[in-house]
Formats: structure tokens, sequence, C-alpha cells
């Protein structure tokens, strides 16, 4: 009897305060990836073959997620079917408990299906919060999950009006950090959504304190090294009045990373991953593969 290899795409989401990223570390690392702890759940379902977890989206330490990808092969023994859905959903939830990463959703997909190169969009939010003098001024429910201001006030028209150019297809090399990567990823990508929002938040109806939060919302079928983060950095520079509007062309059209401004990268803690999204004839296997 031939052994069954079947190739599951994960959905998950992770709170990023305790991780090196969501990539796998180097198992020498003292800091742990969300990558190192999906594999080792995997392993501990006992399949066959090299466990290896191929993540869809990129998040750096600090940076959380309601909706990652990643897909994976599991090979079991002979005798054995290959896993329901919802079976594997439950046992790699079971396996993760003590750690905040959660499988949201499981889909039995084709044999050559790639969770990073069959994404058709990817969106993120950037939480900020408005009037935090001291940090005893934020709630604890909201630590490390939003990007807390000092200021009261900030320029929402200004920044509108600043993420209406980033918007469409642009060389981006300015809004991109250097990496190892770099040099081999093309610069140019299309901008979709990228709009600034009232944010709600449980603590805001209770917690007795002015504490205002806002939403920066980004959607693009990929981005670049720190993109969202260095995108985010500028708009609220304007937003402060320490940038004008036309900053935004100056940046686009400076096509050098090293052209962004010093110390202006938003924090990681304040970005959330929040959907990758596929065709919906790519989240089912084939007949022939569920035999």
């Amino acid at each position: 009897m031939q052994q069954t290899v079947a190739r599951y795409l994960i959905f998950f989401q992770y709170t990023g305060s305790k991780y090196s990223g969501v990539m796998k570390a180097p198992a020498h690392q003292a800091v742990q990836g969300v990558g190192n702890h999906l594999e080792n759940a995997v392993r501990k379902l006992k399949p066959v073959n090299e466990v290896c977890v191929s993540i869809s989206s990129r998040t750096d330490t600090g940076v959380h997620a309601l909706c990652n990808s990643a897909h994976v092969d599991i090979q079991r023994r002979e005798d054995k079917p290959p896993m329901s859905e919802q079976i594997l959903l439950e046992a790699l939830n079971f396996h993760l408990k003590e750690e905040p990463i959660r499988i949201t959703m499981a889909y039995r997909v084709h044999s050559d299906f790639h969770a990073r190169y069959q994404a058709q969009s990817r969106t993120y939010v950037y939480r900020l919060a408005l009037g935090c003098q001291h940090h005893a001024q934020m709630p604890l429910t909201e630590k490390d999950l939003c990007w807390a201001l000092r200021d009261t006030r900030i320029n929402v028209d200004a920044m509108r009006e600043a993420s209406a150019l980033l918007l469409g297809t642009h060389d981006f090399s300015t809004f991109r950090a250097l990496s190892s990567e770099a040099p081999f990823k093309c610069p140019v990508k299309t901008l979709d959504l990228a709009q600034l929002e009232p944010g709600e938040s449980f603590s805001q109806k209770h917690f007795h304190r002015d504490v205002q939060f806002w939403e920066l919302t980004f959607k693009s079928r990929s981005f670049l090294y720190r993109q969202v983060r260095r995108m985010t950095g500028v708009l609220v520079a304007i937003g402060q009045g320490r940038l004008p509007v036309s900053k935004i062309q100056d940046l686009l059209e400076a096509r050098d990373s090293l052209a962004f401004p010093n110390n202006l990268t938003a924090p990681a803690h304040g970005l959330f991953l929040t959907n990758v999204e596929y065709r919906d004839t790519d989240l089912v296997a084939s007949m022939s593969e569920e035999q």
C-alpha cells in the first residue's frame, strides 16, 4: 500500500511579543520563532516524513497576527489514512496550548499548492493609541498591542491625504529596510488599500482615561521588508506636523532605502497581520489526492 502524503494549508494566529519573529529560528538560538513551535507541534503527530512548515508571510519580533498561513505535508504510516482537517486543527492546538499560538483553520490542498506564492493579498493593521503621557496610562489589556503616543490629537486629514499618495503601483525602495533578501526582491509593489479609521478597544469604554485608538490598514499582494512600519512611521510624523504631506512623494521618488529618515520606523508591537487571502479554487484538494 502506497503511503499518502497530504498537503494542508493552515491559518494561525499568535501574539508576537515573546518570539524572534514568525520564521523558524536556528535551534541554538535562545528565543525561538513561531515556526519552531508549529513544526514541533506537527512532529508530535508522528508523521513519517521530515517536517517543514512553509509560512506565507514574514513578521518580525513583536509583530502579531490574527491570520497568517502556511502549508505543511503530513505523511502517515501505511495503515493510517490522511487526517481530516478538523482532526488536524484540534491536534495541533492541543500541542500548542502552552504557547500564544492557535490554529484557526485547516484545508487539505493540492500537492503543489504553495502558501506564499498563491496568496492573493495580505492585509496589515497598525494600531495607534493617543493621549498616553506615561506607560501607566495605557490599559494593561493593550500592553504591547499598539503604539502609545503622547499626542492627544493628530491631523487626520493630512494623514489621509498622505495615505492616498501611497495607493497604486510605485517603487517602494525607500520604504524597504535593508536585509539580506533586499537585492533579490523587486521593489515595485501595488498598494490596494491605505486608510486611517477610528479604532476600538474593550478598555476604551471601561478604562477611565481619554485614550483614543486609530487604525491604519494596508492591503497589497505582498510587501517589502518593514514597508508597513516605515509607511506608518511617516504617516504618524505627518499627523504630528513634523513632516509635510509632500514628503511622501519625495520619499517615493528617492527610491533609496538610505533616504528614509532616521528613527521614523514605527515600533513592531502595534502591527497585526489580519488577513491572507487565497482563491477559493486553491482551497480544495483534487479527488485523486483525497483518496
